[in-house]
């Protein structure tokens, strides 16, 4: 594509949910990452990405904490390993370090509070582990809250309240992605810092739990937080388009306004490629998470999670372009493609 927007290479573009490589690539569990993902990560001019640590679902705080710590010592690895690409995070200028190095800052995230959900004192031992954003809870119930795939939808707990108080304190960005509608809007009116959705869709275009109303992107951009978009087939309910994630974007937009849109496209920066090893890989999972009752509908075998015409490294360039071409400034694309999580990071981080 012909480049329309001009400051892509001196923007910080920020990913507020993704991972390096490929599905069959997992450097949080020790695997290493290959020459080809390591060169896309290179090509890709991103700046920063948010990973999930650690694991999702019904298990033991105890046996949540050890993934956790496991999957970090995989990535802390990584950042070892190639010291010119990668760089690990503890405050926001160590964003802005990255931007001017040419290297992918590696944000730990958490998508589920099961690790310290008997414990919310464990918080500051996630942090001190190099953890700067949370979910509460995940697609199922655990015990600081509901999930959004929870019919009672019952809201925070008193332990999960007292655990968004504590990450409050702590400088931890509360994420609600996956949140029931009960629980993010206990979390919104409790939390006393901005609040985020970091990967998600608008309800309004395309009815689904794992999306957010008007309401609730609202509600977050009041809290001085944001709202971003993700490359699912739940956009559509089919294989998404660039389309697909331009149209939820610009409503986010109107709904919110420039200033509490991103971008988490909850996929992996290496181009996916339908060989017969992703496509048994991608099955086995999606077998794995019905059978442990956290997948959300509309999941199956062959949704595989991109879309064809952003199957790039360089995707947020093709977003700015489009973005561009529709008529918003690129005080806007830059805003939602990075800057507007650079604030939030800089407005919650202690």
């Amino acid at each position: 594509r012909r480049r329309c927007w001009r400051g892509y290479s001196k923007a910080i573009l920020i990913d507020g949910l993704g991972s390096p490589g490929k599905p069959e690539e997992e450097a949080g569990w020790g695997s290493p990452l290959s020459a080809n993902a390591i060169d896309d990560t290179r090509n890709s001019g991103m700046t920063a990405m948010h990973i999930t640590v650690g694991s999702v679902g019904e298990m033991t705080p105890l046996q949540a904490f050890h993934d956790i710590v496991t999957s970090v010592t995989g990535w802390d690895k990584l950042i070892d390993l190639h010291p010119a690409v990668f760089t690990g995070v503890q405050t926001a200028d160590d964003i802005r370090r990255a931007k001017k190095d040419g290297k992918l800052a590696l944000l730990y995230g958490l998508q589920d509070g099961v690790s310290f959900q008997d414990d919310p004192d464990r918080l500051q031992v996630l942090q001190q582990l190099g953890i700067h954003i949370i979910q509460p809870t995940y697609n199922r119930r655990n015990l600081l809250g509901d999930g959004c795939m929870e019919p009672a939808n019952a809201g925070l707990s008193r332990t999960g309240r007292d655990s968004i108080e504590r990450m409050n304190e702590l400088g931890l960005l509360v994420d609600l992605s996956h949140c029931g509608r009960q629980t993010a809007a206990d979390a919104i009116a409790v939390s006393r810092r901005p609040v985020a959705f970091t990967h998600t869709g608008c309800d309004a275009l395309q009815k689904h739990p794992r999306h957010r109303t008007d309401a609730e992107i609202r509600q977050v951009a009041e809290s001085g937080g944001v709202t971003g978009i993700y490359i699912m087939p739940y956009l559509t309910g089919a294989q998404p388009t660039a389309a697909n994630v331009v149209a939820h974007i610009e409503h986010a937009l109107d709904v919110a306004g420039e200033d509490h849109v991103s971008i988490g496209t909850d996929g992996y920066l290496s181009p996916t490629t339908l060989t017969d090893e992703y496509k048994a890989i991608f099955a086995a999972s999606n077998r794995h998470r019905r059978e442990a009752g956290i997948a959300a509908p509309g999941e199956t075998e062959t949704g595989y999670l991109f879309a064809d015409d952003l199957n790039t490294p360089d995707r947020f360039a093709t977003l700015a372009d489009l973005l561009i071409e529709r008529g918003h400034s690129e005080r806007t694309v830059e805003k939602v493609l990075g800057a507007n999580l650079m604030r939030v990071f800089d407005e919650v981080w202690n």
